[in-house]
């Protein structure tokens, strides 16, 4: 029998959870003044990049894309490599997903309070934003597609399922609402128009709240839960169920709006 040795990357997980650590401060720091601001709403008068208006976009994405997407891939990163025996697959895409992500966040926090907006709820972000996103989002994916294929633990665990699932949708989600055209390097108009636009955005923003803040921490309960209580999950079947019922229901809601799209568009509406 040939015996392999080898090494967790746990540098990668370090780096996202103090990433995750520090943009959780700016993030919630931001929160608790424009909470100031319902109490004393003249504290930044003047200072147009501190308007509430400007700052409230900053906050979400701050606190929703980087406090918690960086903790996303820290315990992705983590229990990915213990769940399948492998280092991650490639240390490159690994730091790329790391550098790119916070050089998006960087992005956001200077063009955010510049008031450069898509002003699409929990999309604002101009279209080279969005792009960046797109390219460092599929890097993940690939990295955690390659690492999948060249486990060392031949059954694929139910959180890794609610990993790929993630992944796939995210992409669909992000991409699709942000169709875009280009007028300029920091302006750019909506693919759709009036109530398609509408319908599209909230498409992603309910599903974005599904996908990327619900599935990826449920694959994480289902690593570090059994972790802490020194217990095998108590049904591993009532997990897949769990896992199929999840998805199937938004597959549903997805079809649900493309007929929906699709009636209005040929109505004219």
């Amino acid at each position: 029998m040939e015996l392999q040795q080898f090494y967790y990357d746990n540098k990668i997980v370090r780096k996202f959870i103090v990433a995750t650590l520090v943009w959780g401060v700016v993030g919630m720091s931001v929160g608790l003044l424009l909470a100031f601001m319902f109490i004393f709403p003249n504290v930044t008068d003047g200072i147009s990049w501190l308007s509430f208006g400007r700052l409230r976009p900053l906050h979400t994405n701050a606190v929703i894309f980087a406090f918690v997407g960086n903790a996303i891939y820290a315990g992705v990163y983590y229990s990915t490599q213990r769940l399948l025996k492998a280092r991650m697959w490639s240390d490159f895409l690994s730091n790329f997903n790391f550098w790119g992500w916070q050089l998006i966040i960087v992005a956001a926090a200077i063009t955010l309070p510049l008031g450069y907006t898509s002003s699409k709820e929990y999309a604002e972000l101009e279209w080279p934003i969005d792009i960046a996103i797109a390219i460092v989002w599929v890097a993940f994916g690939a990295n955690l597609i390659g690492t999948i294929l060249k486990r060392r633990q031949r059954h694929l665990y139910v959180a890794i399922w609610f990993y790929l699932a993630t992944f796939v949708t995210v992409a669909v989600l992000h991409i699709v609402n942000s169709m875009e055209l280009p007028v300029t390097f920091l302006k750019s108009y909506s693919a759709y128009a009036g109530v398609q636009d509408a319908l599209v955005q909230w498409w992603y923003g309910h599903n974005a709240v599904a996908f990327f803040l619900t599935t990826p921490f449920l694959g994480l309960m289902y690593y570090f839960v059994p972790k802490a209580a020194n217990r095998p999950v108590y049904s591993y079947r009532l997990s897949i169920v769990h896992f199929w019922s999840l998805i199937f229901i938004y597959i549903w809601l997805v079809l649900t709006i493309c007929y929906i799209l699709h009636y209005q568009i040929g109505h004219k509406i």
